[in-house]
């Protein structure tokens, strides 16, 4: 009897996901509202700290705050990070409830604990190799943290931290897998490396375009082969998103072909040991940033990029291109609401 009461609630809660995520409204348009505006600004770190407010980086080394009070008044805060001799390029920024980080690109490398009054900013990790190029952070947890870069050595760089981000370690390229010739990641989206629980996925690209996969928040690694465009330093994966710990969808391209979409769409099922092409030659062409939608099922994507704004119903089988306005990189809120950030602004996308 209990046997069966179990296999029943089974049965249904199968039965109301699927009938839900069939039954979910479509996007058929996307609404645009510029939040910030400034000529000056380049974003390509952009996080949501809370349903209020967002958090983000700029290349010229500053770290903005939007947000909205209780009271509904929208406030926007900028603040310098840059010294005297230091102007960092921000490309990657990590954020929880207590602490915020930021990672520049090129050498030397910093990585900033950041904190709206100066005095309290602190860099916290350098890295002056000539070869020092940084592309993507993420956490774990509270307490532990990744960012992957390009390689110095015979491998990916990839720094962690087991401490809340005081300190951080680079790791031996006797534990990573070795690099191929070219092999290397973007900067352009912040979302080179997606999380789920203890598995982490990183995408690299250029010449040679292939998922990092580590089981155990970074301990041990694994490398896997991709079907996406590849052979040039400018080809591969940009962007990288995992719905749950099977289902992931990648996207890239060449930048400097940025209407060419074959080849440049790739999906796993099987937490990313294997990746098929998808829309091989239709939907979107290159675009750096990619995310699912969140209680999507795995089904509903957002790409965008300096082209547009892209939506996919189907896992990426097919897509529709809602907007001419570009963007480099967006995270949702909700289900039908996302922040993008790109060249001189920061808007709201209201998908409907």
């Amino acid at each position: 009897m209990k046997y069966f009461l179990y296999l029943s609630v089974a049965v249904l809660f199968v039965t109301i996901s699927a009938f839900s995520s069939k039954n979910r409204k479509e996007f058929t348009s996307v609404e645009i509202q510029t939040l910030v505006k400034d000529s000056t600004l380049n974003i390509r770190a952009l996080k949501v700290v809370n349903k209020l407010g967002i958090a983000y980086l700029s290349s010229d080394g500053r770290l903005g705050a939007y947000r909205i009070d209780y009271s509904g008044e929208k406030k926007s805060q900028i603040f310098d990070v840059s010294s005297d001799s230091i102007t960092p390029n921000f490309r990657s920024l990590a954020v929880d409830k207590n602490k915020a980080f930021g990672l520049s690109v090129g050498s030397p490398a910093y990585l900033y604990r950041l904190h709206a009054e100066a005095e309290k900013v602190k860099i916290v990790y350098q890295e002056n190799h000539p070869k020092a190029f940084y592309d993507s952070m993420e956490f774990w947890n509270d307490q532990e943290g990744i960012a992957i870069g390009d390689p110095t050595e015979d491998c990916m760089s990839v720094i962690i931290t087991r401490d809340g981000g005081n300190t951080w370690t680079k790791l031996s390229c006797d534990v990573l897998p070795k690099a191929n010739e070219g092999e290397a990641a973007f900067a352009a989206s912040d979302t080179n490396i997606a999380i789920v629980g203890d598995k982490t996925w990183v995408a690299t690209g250029g010449k040679s375009s292939r998922i990092l996969f580590s089981a155990d928040k970074g301990k041990t690694w694994d490398v896997f082969d991709t079907p996406i465009i590849q052979g040039k330093e400018t080809t591969g994966m940009y962007s990288i998103d995992f719905y749950d710990e099977n289902h992931g969808f990648a996207i890239g391209g060449d930048y400097t072909d940025a209407d060419a979409n074959q080849n440049n769409k790739i999906v796993t099922n099987d937490g990313g040991k294997t990746w098929q092409v998808v829309a091989d030659g239709s939907g979107p062409g290159y675009r750096s940033c990619v995310q699912y939608v969140p209680n999507s099922n795995a089904q509903q994507l957002v790409a965008i990029g300096f082209k547009g704004i892209d939506y996919s119903a189907d896992a990426g089988q097919t897509w529709k291109h809602l907007s001419d306005e570009g963007f480099y990189t967006l995270r949702f809120l909700n289900d039908s609401t996302a922040y993008a950030a790109g060249n001189g602004r920061i808007s709201k996308l209201s998908f409907k």
